[in-house]
């Protein structure tokens, strides 16, 4: 087994600290959240404010330095100690989760403010507490290099986002929380499985060691097949989706932002992880093949069953559940080996879908709960006239599913666009064929959304509730985030490069 010196060449740079802001700043929001709920709604946006920062400083010093930032807890280098690791992918989740979080925190003050002349309630309290938790938990799990810990940040991501599913303690919100947590609990004890039969096997859980020591072989795979299983009923893939749909039909619009933009993407990264850093030669053609079967599956019946529903939220969950899979035909796309991975376009497509996707969707759940706030319901066959009561509201929505369907100059479709090069340069034409029916499902199922809402109502439309001009333009940001990310060149996206394939091989020496 290597030594933690040899191993680790990165040396714990100038900019570690930052990394350590990225949670500690979530974490003390949260305990300060503790302290009552209005005290929280204020320190929030200076707290989110922070946090952004810190995500975007990371991720110009991980592209200025063009290497990982690396900080080692307590100065001990693993495997006696833990490191937090910054490389391209992590500080573009990063950056991701601070915008989307902080979007969030804007459009959830309104819905979770403490009426005048009362002195606490709970929904509010509990609001703010779990949305910095959560934040908290993305961020370990993005800077996370050892396996152990990762399984601890996630299940504090679990215990965190499963209450967000349930704040307004109705009976069926309940019971999808409890779906939702069972499944994460089995994904959990799936995980950890594995994790116990790589130590057993290799004496180390750091991600730096382990990708030098870990060979093609029974134990190595067992443990890939038990946490790759563990996190893809963590990430609602085809067919351990069954919980996504419940947990989306009853959370608060804000609850569902953060459980499908963010949530999801965390043990996707994980994956990621898996198979390209853990164990980069593990990934052969069958693997590959399976991976993206089950993506394939998800992209086309996620797509029918969103266009078979009648509820606006629940036609967005299942759309949630088809956009997770494209995520998964990156890997046999993305080639076999670190080195191929680091170079090939697959990578780009994959993670500017997740990144993409993210924005999209947190703007399309937020757009359907001012939707619902204003009409009292979110029937699709009844939004007729919608486009002229809230017409900021329709435009952003409208935005998103661009990105959702896969239409220039959004970032869904360079995302797709490059898959798609990916797949017809690779020779596998087969997924290129699934890309190009699931973005006519996609458009087939948001056009069931937009043409009654763009229709002329009988009679003007007079919204129930004042909606407030704040979260609508809010709401538009997001969208705009995700248009975005079709318009810049493709340059900046190297910023995903950075930490592989150099570090892949160096910790291969």
């Amino acid at each position: 087994m290597m030594s933690g010196s040899a191993a680790f060449s990165e040396a714990a740079n100038a900019g570690g600290f930052l990394l350590v802001l990225a949670v500690s700043l979530p974490t003390a929001g949260m305990l300060l959240s503790v302290l009552g709920a209005r005290l929280a709604a204020r320190a929030a946006p200076i707290l989110m404010l922070a946090g952004l920062g810190v995500a975007i400083a990371i991720a110009i010093e991980v592209w200025r330095a063009e290497q990982p930032l690396v900080y080692f807890v307590g100065g001990w280098v693993p495997p006696l100690g833990l490191a937090l690791r910054a490389d391209g992918l992590s500080a573009a989740m990063l950056a991701t989760t601070a915008i989307v979080v902080c979007a969030t925190g804007l459009y959830g003050r309104a819905a979770f403010r403490v009426p005048a002349g009362v002195s606490e309630t709970r929904a509010p309290l509990v609001f703010w507490v779990l949305l910095m938790a959560v934040w908290a938990a993305l961020n370990l799990v993005f800077l996370g290099d050892d396996l152990f810990n990762l399984y601890v940040a996630l299940e504090l991501l679990t215990f965190a986002a499963v209450p967000l599913v349930c704040l307004d303690g109705r009976a069926e919100t309940l019971a999808a929380a409890l779906r939702y947590l069972l499944f994460a609990l089995l994904g959990s004890v799936l995980y950890l499985l594995g994790v116990g039969l790589l130590y057993g096997g290799y004496g180390t859980l750091d991600i730096v060691l382990l990708s030098g020591v870990v060979r093609p072989e029974p134990i190595a795979f067992a443990t890939l097949g038990l946490m790759t299983a563990g996190l893809l009923a963590k990430t609602a893939l085809f067919p351990l989706h069954l919980w996504l749909p419940p947990a989306h039909a009853g959370a608060p619009p804000a609850a569902s932002a953060v459980l499908s933009g963010l949530v999801v993407k965390a043990s996707f990264f994980l994956v990621v992880r898996l198979w390209f850093d853990v164990m980069p030669g593990l990934l052969n053609l069958v693997a590959a093949q399976v991976l993206s079967t089950l993506g394939a599956g998800a992209i086309l019946v996620g797509s029918v069953l969103a266009l078979r529903q009648a509820r606006l939220k629940l036609l967005i969950a299942y759309s949630t559940i088809a956009q997770i899979g494209y995520l998964f035909l990156m890997f046999p796309l993305a080639g076999a080996s670190s080195a191929q991975f680091g170079s090939n376009v697959a990578l780009t497509g994959g993670m500017l879908q997740a990144v993409s996707h993210a924005f999209a969707k947190a703007a399309m759940f937020m757009s359907a709960g001012l939707i619902a706030e204003a009409l009292g319901h979110d029937r699709i066959a009844e939004l007729r006239g919608v486009g002229q009561m809230l017409p900021v509201t329709v435009f952003a929505f409208g935005v998103a599913a661009l990105s959702l369907v896969g239409l220039p100059p959004s970032g869904g479709f360079l995302a797709k666009w490059l898959l798609l090069t990916a797949a017809m340069t690779a020779g596998q034409w087969w997924w290129a064929l699934v890309m190009l029916l699931g973005g006519l499902l996609a458009g087939g199922y948001m056009l069931r959304v937009l043409a009654p809402v763009l229709t002329d109502a009988n009679e003007p439309l007079m919204p129930r509730v004042a909606i407030l001009r704040s979260r609508e333009l809010v709401v538009l940001a997001l969208a705009l985030c995700s248009m975005l990310l079709g318009i810049l060149p493709l340059r900046p996206f190297g910023l995903l490069q950075i930490g592989r394939p150099p570090t892949s091989e160096a910790r291969s020496r």
